[in-house]
């Protein structure tokens, strides 16, 4: 025999070496998955069945796949269900991966243990790949097995994120039905979920998708998810640029004026608002602070209010100019509203507020430039006339603000009860109490 075909002989003996081996690694993956299940019905049954049983040994793989048919029952039809729906994922036709990534969807929602093991098998890049075809149940298909696949595993959402599956995402929102779209900011929103893995938003289209959604007609339900989404990308701080330089808070700040979207909407702001990028954003806004304040006002929504509320507090901390705007467009009366009947949060961040605008008005109320012949404290009576008159006239002012306040505020609760008893107690309460 010649070298040459010495060496033909051997380069086919290897290739069928090769082949051989990755099928054995399959299906002994599957094996293994097998005894897995085999091994936990074993131990969930009772101990007096357990203790007549005597280990059996199994010698081969045909005694062994008898064991597994006797012992498994269903467990070995998902299991063959699995190797057949991982074999057509990878060999059949479109029609016949869109049948096996259906099926595969439902194992993985039942089993935990499965998701792993089609992770093992390859099956995640598949499904990545099948979600960049133009065919929408298909794709639509692969996104519903890719949730299934990403819930609760690390390593499958890692696995997803490498797979490029970020690049996958529909470029046109207009061409995308309500459902796809719905799907597609779920998978989304379980992604960005992993905290220490950063999306890297100037390569993908995420931004896009995602403001393409709040700002189309898209439910509720959907731009919900997206807010989450947004949510916990304007946690990570390398992501705050990128988010800002996009017109996010534009977008949030719109849609916090929906009650039902507010509380999302709001949670991304307050992570923007301690960015200098994104506090500049909201300083600039035609909306704030009159958005905000219009949310102080709002019953029933305690976490609105303190979300609100911290975010005015971190506009207004050092910012004299901040301050004038939220007093020209009359947050103090909102505040002393919310000190009164809000959370206990949402009253000690208002409170904090009040004492801002108290401490800045006697600043103002400080010595005029000029003669002056010493310094006088602010309210100190020159003669003991003056001082009981002063008195007088601050106790009167003090009560008309108080019943003006009380009573915008009985208007806006629709208190059952009556008003009368509740301004004669505010009246008979004595003014050092008072925040403001």
């Amino acid at each position: 025999m010649s070298p040459s075909q010495t060496q033909t002989m051997s380069s086919t003996s290897s290739s069928i070496w090769l082949l051989s081996s990755r099928k054995l690694m399959f299906f002994t993956r599957i094996r293994r998955f097998l005894q897995s299940k085999a091994a936990r019905k074993r131990c969930v049954s009772s101990s007096s069945d357990r203790s007549n049983k005597l280990p059996v040994k199994i010698n081969t793989d045909e005694e062994e796949d008898r064991f597994a048919i006797e012992k498994t029952g269903t467990e070995l039809h998902g299991s063959m269900a699995l190797q057949k729906s991982v074999k057509r994922l990878h060999f059949g036709s479109w029609g016949e991966k869109e049948m096996a990534a259906k099926a595969i969807g439902k194992l993985a929602k039942e089993d935990v243990k499965a998701r792993k093991l089609m992770a093992e098998l390859g099956v995640i890049n598949m499904l990545v790949s099948m979600v960049a075809t133009e065919v929408a149940g298909r794709r639509l298909t692969a996104v519903k097995a890719l949730i299934e696949l990403a819930d609760g595993t690390f390593t499958n959402k890692a696995l997803m994120l490498e797979a490029g599956i970020l690049s996958k995402l529909p470029k046109d929102i207009d061409v995308v039905d309500d459902q796809t779209r719905h799907e597609f900011a779920q998978l989304l929103l379980s992604l960005s979920s992993i905290s220490d893995t950063h999306f890297s938003l100037a390569k993908t289209q995420v931004l896009q998708f995602l403001t393409g959604i709040l700002e189309s007609g898209s439910r509720n339900e959907t731009k919900e998810i997206c807010l989450g989404v947004v949510c916990n990308l304007s946690a990570v701080l390398e992501n705050a640029g990128t988010l800002v330089s996009n017109g996010i808070v534009e977008t949030l700040l719109r849609l916090s004026s929906s009650k039902q979207l507010s509380e999302k909407a709001l949670a991304a702001l307050g992570h923007l608002v301690m960015t200098l990028m994104g506090k500049k954003a909201m300083e600039d806004s035609s909306m704030v602070p009159e958005s905000l304040i219009e949310i102080l006002t709002w019953e029933g929504k305690h976490k609105c209010q303190e979300i609100s509320a911290y975010i005015l507090m971190i506009l207004a901390h050092q910012s004299s100019t901040q301050r004038n705007k939220m007093s020209k467009a009359g947050i103090v009366p909102v505040l002393v509203e919310v000190s009164l009947l809000g959370s206990p949060l949402a009253q000690k961040r208002a409170m904090k507020l009040l004492q801002w605008f108290k401490d800045e008005r006697q600043a103002k109320m400080g010595p005029h430039s000029g003669p002056q012949t010493g310094r006088v404290g602010i309210g100190s009576p020159l003669h003991p006339r003056e001082a009981e008159e002063g008195k007088t006239m601050m106790k009167n002012l003090v009560k008309q603000s108080l019943q003006k306040n009380m009573e915008m505020i009985t208007r806006r609760a629709n208190a059952a009860g009556d008003s009368s008893n509740l301004k004669s107690l505010v009246l008979s309460s004595s003014s050092k109490s008072l925040p403001y």
